[in-house]
């Protein structure tokens, strides 16, 4: 089973912040290189990651930054946005759920829910890695 997810950008900033191996966002990151988890990804994702990734108050090494991308445009898929008609506080989070809605049985994965609809593909970081440990895909910490 593949299990296909969009990762908000915060989810990437948090993998990169912790010092935790073992967090959830370090996982997912994890899964993506380990092929047990398919990032979508558009263009536009892939611009507002280097935005933000690259700020000043972050101070991640370029390389880091750049091994993160790669992870994801690597082993992931480029996809088309599917337009929707949900309302966006942020018109820049629609892209994320777009590309979520292009490919059936995707997920988004973010540490903000309240920026998104209430929807069954919207999950948080610890809920993938339960729905990857779930399926198989990855193993149960103890």
């Amino acid at each position: 089973m593949k299990i296909y997810a969009v990762l908000d950008t915060n989810v990437l900033v948090s993998a990169m912040l912790t010092r935790h191996k073992n967090s959830a966002t370090k996982r997912i990151i994890n899964a993506a290189s380990d092929l047990m988890l398919t990032p979508l990804y558009h263009d536009d994702i892939i611009e507002e990651y280097k935005n933000v990734l690259g700020r000043d108050k972050f101070g991640f090494d370029s390389t880091d930054v750049e091994n993160m991308l790669d992870v994801i445009t690597t082993f992931g898929i480029r996809v088309d946005r599917t337009p929707t008609e949900e309302f966006f506080l942020d018109k820049d989070d629609a892209v994320f759920y777009e590309v979520a809605l292009s490919k059936e049985d995707a997920y988004l994965v973010t540490g903000n829910l309240k920026h998104f609809p209430k929807k069954p593909i919207v999950v948080t970081p610890a809920e993938m890695i339960k729905i990857l440990e779930d399926n198989g895909l990855i193993e149960k910490e103890e």
